[in-house]
């Protein structure tokens, strides 16, 4: 028989009581966790979204065990989504039934405060019906769901403290604000009416971000860092514009694998995506050119028919087409084209645009833009001559005049969806540059 007598101190020094709450944590979340903590390039957020990931499933464990009739819906859960996660240290947008939770979790409850992110307090996208407070036991594998916050309340409290928040975004919650009597959280999820605890109004922040331009072109390539943080490069103001653009977060996210001598331009021509109103090539389906259009004077070509001559727009626009047809390019009969003069350094060019609806059973909601840039004389475009297009997602593409060859033409062609805008900029060597409004498709009548 061995004797165990001598190992007992030891083992009573690492035998650590679990709380009878705890929510044990499976193998296989710890891996999705540690997945989705891979795609995050900061190292403090990185362990702060495996940590929120964490947080996330033994919640959602936690209340399919309390009340499976709630229906949790993930969609649009900020930790899910790296650019968001990569910005936001809670997980922000976690819906169950109708309303709006905000998961807090932290390594310990020791301390008598949390801290909160004006993020989630401040910014109608973010903000809650309630806040959660979960510890997550990484060590032991486990999660507990400890107390509960409502927006309300969270508002009430503030200003009664006039709490403010630090230089670093964050509040300093008090422990004591919270409700630990989590049964009365689930009977408000069950019977509350959401409208009972309002939530501030999101609002458009279009010119909020018009008027930042100049300033975000400056300051955002500073973010290419992943160490960097929002609060340290930009004002509260300049975050708000940031934070409640999905396009801006996903470019500084981006950006930090980005090749450093694209990303401002890339940025610039986002922005522009962003705050400038479309031209809705969709309408020219309808043999119609929208307000835009009219206003920018584009010129809506007829049909796709034969032609031998190369005289007038049409007639020059019907034999590059026919060019681009015997390359293989497959053009739709019902595809429209318009041509639009312009004039770079007293240069007069011409560009042609031809787009139609693409039919995809994968996608029925796609779309095409072909782009040929030539000079209205006809003659050979001049040296150096580039022509850019960019999405909200990056530049696509870049194309220069070829010396030797002495291109009439530069071509391209993009594909992307209805909700997708394209963005051409034309420019020469020596920094001028000139980009029209972007194009977007909707084949409505109004974008």
């Amino acid at each position: 028989m061995r004797n165990l007598s001598s190992n007992t101190t030891q083992l009573n020094l690492d035998f650590e009581v679990l709380d009878t709450a705890a929510i044990p944590l499976s193998d296989e979340q710890i891996n999705q966790a540690v997945e989705l903590s891979n795609t995050i390039r900061n190292s403090s957020r990185q362990w702060q979204t495996y940590i929120n990931a964490l947080a996330l499933f033994a919640f959602e464990q936690w209340l399919k065990e309390r009340n499976n009739s709630l229906t949790i819906n993930r969609e649009h859960c900020t930790v899910l989504q790296p650019p968001l996660a990569n910005a936001i240290a809670s997980v922000a947008n976690l819906q169950v039934g109708e309303f709006k939770l905000c998961l807090i979790s932290t390594s310990s409850l020791s301390d008598m405060e949390v801290p909160l992110s004006k993020i989630v307090v401040d910014l109608p996208e973010y903000v809650p019906h309630f806040y959660v407070l979960i510890e997550v036991l990484e060590e032991q594998e486990s999660a507990v769901v400890s107390n509960f916050l409502s927006y309300q309340q969270l508002v009430e409290n503030q200003v009664r403290e006039n709490l403010q928040a630090e230089e670093d975004w964050n509040y300093q919650i008090p422990l004591s604000w919270f409700e630990n009597n989590l049964d009365r959280l689930l009977l408000y999820l069950r019977c509350l009416e959401p409208d009972v605890i309002t939530l501030p109004d999101v609002k458009s922040r279009t010119q909020l971000l018009s008027t930042m331009q100049s300033e975000l072109v400056a300051l955002l390539p500073q973010l290419q860092s992943p160490e960097s943080e929002l609060w340290e490069v930009l004002t509260w103001e300049q975050g708000i514009a940031v934070l409640t653009n999905l396009e801006l977060l996903n470019w500084v996210y981006n950006s930090q694998q980005a090749d450093n001598s694209s990303i401002k331009t890339s940025l610039k021509d986002l922005l522009k995506l962003l705050t400038q109103p479309a031209l809705n090539v969709g309408r020219w389906l309808w043999d119609e050119l929208d307000e835009l259009g009219q206003q920018f004077s584009w010129v809506l070509l007829p049909s796709l028919t034969p032609t031998a001559a190369m005289r007038s727009p049409t007639e020059e626009f019907q034999a590059i087409i026919t060019q681009l047809q015997n390359r293989g390019l497959e053009i739709p009969s019902q595809a429209r084209g318009a041509y639009h003069d312009l004039l770079l350094a007293g240069i007069p060019l011409r560009l042609y645009a031809v787009t139609w609806h693409i039919l995809s059973e994968s996608d029925p909601h796609l779309w095409t833009l072909l782009l040929v840039l030539g000079t209205a004389s006809h003659d050979a475009l001049p040296l150096r001559l580039k022509l850019r297009v960019s999405d909200q997602t990056s530049i696509l593409l870049e194309q220069e005049t070829n010396q030797e060859q002495g291109d009439s033409y530069l071509f391209t062609r993009v594909v992307g969806g209805w909700n997708e805008k394209f963005l051409v900029s034309v420019s020469l060597m020596d920094g001028i540059e000139l980009s029209l409004p972007p194009f977007a498709f909707y084949p409505g009548r109004s974008l």
